[in-house]
C-alpha cells in the first residue's frame, strides 16, 4: 500500500484488488481510497492489470508519486 496526497489535499491509499474469478489473466490492479475510508469515493484503475500479486505490489512500490497523482486524476476524470 501506498499513500499519497492529491492536488486538491486529500490523503489517498493505493492498493492492489484481486478480481475474484476462473479467469486469472489481468486478475490483480490498483485501488485508491481516499485515507478518511470512504469507500463510496473508492476509485479502480481498470486500465492496469497483472496476472501476479508480488509484480502488481512491486510496481506500486516502484511509482513515482506523480504518476500515482496522474492515474488518479484521470480515473476519476472518467468517472465524473
Amino acid at each position: 500500500m501506498r499513500r499519497f496526497q492529491d492536488e486538491g489535499g486529500v490523503i489517498w491509499m493505493a492498493s492492489v484488488k484481486e478480481r475474484i474469478g476462473d479467469d486469472y489473466k489481468g486478475r490483480f490492479s490498483f485501488v485508491m481510497t481516499p485515507d478518511d475510508g470512504a469507500q463510496d469515493r473508492e476509485v479502480e484503475l481498470e486500465d492496469i492489470r497483472w496476472n501476479s500479486r508480488r509484480t502488481a505490489e512491486r510496481t506500486l512500490k516502484t511509482m513515482a508519486e506523480s504518476e500515482l497523482k496522474r492515474r488518479l486524476r484521470s480515473a476519476t476524470g472518467r468517472a465524473a
